[in-house]
């Protein structure tokens, strides 16, 4: 997806995976204990998951491309007067020392092609400490939905080499169905709805 896609649908308020709280799974994840010491959210749009692991007392960067988004989850933190730290940085160009435990990637992984992938990947290699544990939420394609769905072997072959992929498993991703998207599911524009995701866990060799 270019750049200018999520940056007109910030600008228009119409960005389907900003549904103004956190996702139940990472929600779930975090009450689990799948979260620990530093933690990075790559993609972090309008901050919900960001905001919510700093309340929880998480040292937490959210970082994404787009201004605007970064811009409005600064807003969403201050408004919930939480200080969350937030930075415009490209998740294909993550680098620096190896510092992160726990990565949240909550719908980013599947808007990339399989280069960008590979480099995506490596660049959380790069990021992540040994035995660090990067969660993958991303939108699968065994049932109807919108947006890039990928499958489960995706999932598998991106994280190889230098991982261990510790489970895949079935999930729900929370959207919002606008338009032609709305009117596939047979929904009403606008409405809230859980489609199907992965959740996967990678343990950083």
């Amino acid at each position: 997806m270019e750049r200018s896609t999520f940056e007109e649908a910030y600008a228009a308020g119409s960005a389907p995976w900003v549904i103004g709280e956190p996702q139940p799974a990472i929600v779930e994840l975090e009450r689990a204990g799948g979260i620990r010491g530093a933690v990075l959210d790559p993609g972090c749009g309008a901050g919900e998951h960001t905001i919510l692991l700093t309340r929880l007392g998480y040292d937490v960067l959210g970082v994404d491309f787009s201004p605007r988004a970064v811009e409005l989850a600064r807003q969403n933190a201050a408004r919930q007067q939480v200080e969350a730290r937030f930075e415009v940085a490209d998740a294909l160009r993550l680098d620096g020392e190896s510092r992160f435990d726990t990565v949240v990637d909550s719908a980013l992984f599947h808007v990339f092609g399989p280069e960008d992938r590979a480099a995506y990947v490596r660049g959380l290699h790069r990021v992540c400490r040994a035995g660090g544990a990067v969660h993958v939420l991303a939108l699968s394609d065994v049932e109807p939905g919108f947006g890039p769905r990928v499958g489960e072997h995706v999932i598998r072959e991106a994280f190889g080499a230098g991982w261990r992929l510790e489970e895949v498993r079935p999930s729900h991703y929370r959207g919002v169905a606008r338009g032609e998207a709305a009117a596939e599911l047979g929904v009403e524009d606008g409405a809230v709805v859980d489609l199907a995701a992965w959740l996967a866990t990678a343990t950083r060799a």
